[in-house]
């Protein structure tokens, strides 16, 4: 969520900024979130001078009661104020309600480093590795198949699409994957925790799925299954204040991850392309604000790390303004490359929010004046398992058998699927 003072002292930047994203009618959240603020200040300020008033009312009544003076005239006085006094409160918590709805209707600002474009074709290419020509080029979903590894058909009697069952050799890849992408982090110096993947209302909207996300995920009774280990990870700072000397605070986790999104029909969104349930690993940092951006660097070297051991060929991107995320300021998505469906498939989204989920979060670090300050927020797929999975079997096939990425046999205890 943006901060009042920004938008107060920053009008003009902050709705180029916004308008570089492309949010329609930026000029009109962002005046009446002015003009409800300045009258929340106002109602405020009259509930100051009343609750004054009222003090120096009750230091007269006792002024009289010791000179044994009538105060019934006082007291009225005294009882009518109090009625206006509640009215004045009731008014000054629904305007501080609407304030909050009124301001998580608007996105982050893109920061200046974002490339300005309109949608995904205007994303900077940052970095890809060459394209080796493949001999067998044969689409994940058909290997899948071939070597019986993974079962849509029994997912879809079971929950429906998109909730693939992993079997056999297909259930030891991703556990294989998730040990060791949970081991390269912590290793990396992320504390692992393993977290809730069912939260509340107030989680989400801390981080800002909601109200934005609202219809992409699956809600059960007043919670909601997680989209991604962001939210409980960051979550965990919640309405707290660490001291500037702890930072950065390096997270990870492995949760399944859930959403309603359901893709449309082609081949974009065949097999693993596109699930509604899957596995991922998640890294989320905590950041003074002068380092964050030095963060977002390490972080994104980090998660090509993973994708270089992994010996697969990738692209990195820098999303443009119009591309990003609700709540991301900067993102870098890392794709890796399909070769069986001649597709980039992103694996990892590695953002900066700035300020904006730490406002929600109320999130905040102090330096040794004792001087508070709202914390920035990172996060990053480290990695998402689905299209690693589709990437690396159609990568390692070589026409009779799967050969096993060399960083994965120990923990696989195999060379190659046959």
């Amino acid at each position: 969520m943006l901060e009042l003072d920004r938008i107060k002292n920053n009008r003009d930047s902050v709705i180029d900024g916004l308008k570089n994203r492309g949010f329609l009618d930026c000029e009109k959240y962002v005046d009446e979130v002015i003009k409800i603020n300045e009258k929340r200040k106002d109602l405020k300020r009259r509930f100051d001078n009343l609750s004054t008033e009222l003090n120096n009312l009750t230091e007269e009544i006792h002024r009289l009661i010791i000179k044994h003076e009538n105060t019934d005239a006082i007291k009225d006085k005294v009882k009518s104020k109090k009625e206006v006094l509640k009215d004045l409160q009731e008014d000054i918590t629904k305007i501080e309600y609407d304030l909050v709805e009124k301001l998580a209707d608007i996105p982050n600002v893109p920061s200046k480093k974002a490339p300005i474009g309109k949608n995904s074709n205007d994303n900077v290419v940052v970095y890809q590795t060459p394209i080796i020509n493949h001999e067998h080029k044969v689409p994940h979903y058909e290997l899948i198949e071939k070597f019986d590894i993974i079962d849509f058909e029994l997912g879809n009697k079971l929950s429906g699409a998109g909730f693939p069952v992993y079997k056999g050799v297909g259930a030891k890849l991703q556990r294989a994957l998730i040990n060791f992408f949970l081991d390269e982090a912590t290793e990396a110096g992320f504390k692992e925790h393993e977290v809730p993947i069912v939260l509340n209302k107030d989680s989400f909207f801390a981080t800002g799925q909601l109200p934005d996300k609202e219809k992409q995920m699956y809600k059960t009774g007043d919670s909601y299954l997680i989209p991604t280990a962001e939210v409980p990870l960051t979550n965990i700072y919640r309405n707290v204040i660490v001291n500037e000397e702890d930072l950065p605070i390096k997270l990870t986790g492995y949760t399944p991850c859930f959403r309603r999104e359901a893709g449309s029909w082609g081949k974009d969104v065949r097999g693993l392309n596109r699930l509604h349930q899957f596995d991922k690993i998640e890294i989320v940092e905590i950041s003074k604000q002068d380092e964050s951006y030095l963060t977002l660097e390490k972080m994104r070297i980090y998660v090509e790390g993973l994708v270089k051991k992994l010996e697969l060929p990738y692209r990195v991107l820098a999303l443009c303004t119009g591309d990003l995320g609700y709540n991301a300021a900067f993102t870098y998505d890392i794709e890796v490359y399909s070769v069986g469906q001649d597709l980039w498939l992103e694996a990892s989204s590695i953002s900066n929010f700035e300020t904006y989920q730490s406002n929600r979060l109320n999130l905040k670090y102090k330096d040794k004046n004792g001087k508070k300050t709202l914390a920035h927020t990172l996060n990053g797929s480290a990695l998402a398992l689905p299209r690693i999975v589709a990437a690396l079997l159609e990568w390692y096939y070589d026409g009779e058998k799967i050969v096993i990425p060399t960083v994965l046999q120990r923990y696989m205890n195999m060379t190659y699927i046959q």
